[in-house]
């Protein structure tokens, strides 16, 4: 399944991308039709580390397009993105390809899960249904920072397992959209990087887009 992954990323035609498993659209149909999509904020494509898209264009809007979802390149739906998206790409990054999060099996045991609890192709249910309700308990019920942006609240959620890796959730509260996830993955050091939170101006993170 790597090697059919690794495929995908690489194929000329977005649109082949989705036929190439048989799990893929189906799973991005059944998230549309039960609006999870719309418990997700918005995110772009261009990595804060690499400062480049970690997917092409085309399979940005052929996956947007499945979902039903509007979108202006390089933003997107952070569900969408830095879920399915993320298993097609294959750039690398300071902290792996960003795929790792959902293939291996950090996120899941920090998560207190299963080794194979994100793996999408295995269960029945969509790998953004298992992530939605896994990130939205840890923002509910272990946020350790909240920042005023403006309008919006930034909230970061870490399950603290040291010394074995953490899970870190961040969303965005605004009394407009009410609640929108951004993001989930596994954390070495909370520590540092709640230091790290605290010593830099309050920002967006993680690729979120207001």
């Amino acid at each position: 399944m790597i090697e059919r992954l690794d495929a995908a990323a690489t194929a000329h035609d977005a649109a082949d991308v989705l036929s190439m498993f048989d799990w893929l659209g189906p799973a991005i149909d059944a998230d549309a039709r039960d609006e999870r999509f719309a418990r997700w904020g918005r995110s772009t494509a261009v990595d804060e580390n690499v400062g480049a898209p970690v997917l092409s264009r085309s399979t940005f809007e052929a996956l947007h397009d499945r979902a039903g979802l509007d979108t202006a390149w390089p933003v997107g739906n952070a569900g969408l993105l830095h879920v399915y998206g993320y298993l097609l790409s294959t750039t690398p990054t300071p902290y792996g390809l960003k795929r790792d999060r959902w293939l291996g099996d950090e996120l899941a045991r920090a998560c207190g899960l299963a080794p194979d609890a994100f793996v999408p192709w295995i269960g029945e249910r969509t790998l953004l249904d298992r992530v939605t309700e896994v990130a939205e308990t840890l923002i509910a019920g272990v946020p350790v920072r909240r920042q005023r942006l403006g309008d919006v609240d930034a909230v970061v959620a870490v399950a603290d397992r040291r010394p074995h890796p953490s899970a870190l959730a961040y969303a965005l509260d605004s009394p407009a959209q009410g609640r929108r996830l951004i993001t989930m993955f596994p954390v070495a050091d909370p520590t540092a990087l709640l230091a790290d939170l605290d010593a830099s101006p309050p920002r967006l993170r993680w690729n979120a887009e207001g």
